[in-house]
């Protein structure tokens, strides 16, 4: 028997954003026809609310957002936030100013927006992701000289950081394996994965899948009439969480030992395929 799907979590790099970081016009269409069937669809994504494409997305009919991986979320298009879990400066303010003595580049995602350091600024080029990611992070942050001193002087939390690393000449990524060993050593932080080699921290216990659990009580919707749709490590979670997970083609193998359905790939319209599979 099908089951009834009545929330459908959509992540956006890799899944629902094609290699251009465009929603193609097939998502579009079954996404409207979801929503025309009282369907909540909600965005489940690493990007802070800066990051995503508002109108749009109002437009299509959809009406809430899981950000920074699962620490905030919030309502479209006003931008209202109902949850929120940081990371307070006497926490996150010494692993910064370790991570600032590496040669890396790194993002923090406060109240929906993103900071990173002006030393940062002219490495952007350098990262290994699509220009169109390296677009978007040089349109969306506002930089500063000293990250940390930003966030303790004006008494902000972060809901998360993202950290993303420099290719080297033999395959590697510069510091990535120290970063990892500094972040392992605070078990007040967990870490992943969310793309391109990058990693990724939040407060412990915040994923995308605590988000939709929060989303699920806060509209009254049953965790067994959800689906989501994932393509990397910060998705498992979420995959595991909702009644379906729903993998990308080009999901990674470890997302998709742990999806109950792969779907066609980012590029070939697979968000539109799950949605006509399980829903309409």
């Amino acid at each position: 028997m099908k089951k009834i799907i009545r929330l459908v979590a959509l992540d956006m790099d890799g899944t629902l954003f094609n290699n251009q970081s465009q929603i193609s016009e097939e998502n579009q269409k079954a996404i409207r026809s979801a929503t025309a069937q009282d369907v909540t669809v909600a965005i489940s994504t690493g990007r802070p609310y800066i990051g995503l494409p508002v109108p749009l997305l109002a437009e299509l009919g959809i009406r809430y957002a899981i950000t920074s991986g699962g620490a905030a979320i919030y309502r479209l298009p006003e931008r209202k936030c109902i949850y929120q879990c940081c990371m307070e400066p006497e926490l996150i303010c010494p692993i910064i100013e370790e991570l600032q003595k590496m040669d890396i580049h790194m993002d923090a995602f406060i109240d929906g927006n993103g900071y990173s350091r002006h030393s940062c600024r002219p490495g952007i080029d350098r990262l290994a992701m699509p220009e169109s990611i390296r677009r978007y992070i040089r349109e969306t942050r506002t930089f500063t000289d000293d990250l940390a001193a930003y966030i303790r002087d004006n008494h902000l939390c972060v809901e998360k950081m993202t950290l993303n690393f420099y290719p080297l000449p033999d395959g590697t990524f510069r510091d990535r394996e120290e970063v990892k060993a500094l972040l392992a050593s605070h078990p007040e932080i967990s870490f992943l994965s969310g793309g391109y080699h990058n990693l990724e921290f939040t407060r412990t216990g915040t994923t995308k899948g605590t988000g939709l659990r929060f989303l699920c009580k806060y509209l009254g919707i049953s965790l067994e009439e959800t689906m989501a749709c994932g393509d990397t490590q910060n998705d498992i979670d979420i995959l595991n969480t909702a009644a379906i997970g729903v993998a990308m083609e080009n999901a990674s193998d470890e997302v998709k030992k742990n999806a109950d359905f792969i779907t066609r790939s980012n590029e070939a319209d697979g968000v539109a395929y799950a949605i006509r599979t399980f829903i309409c």
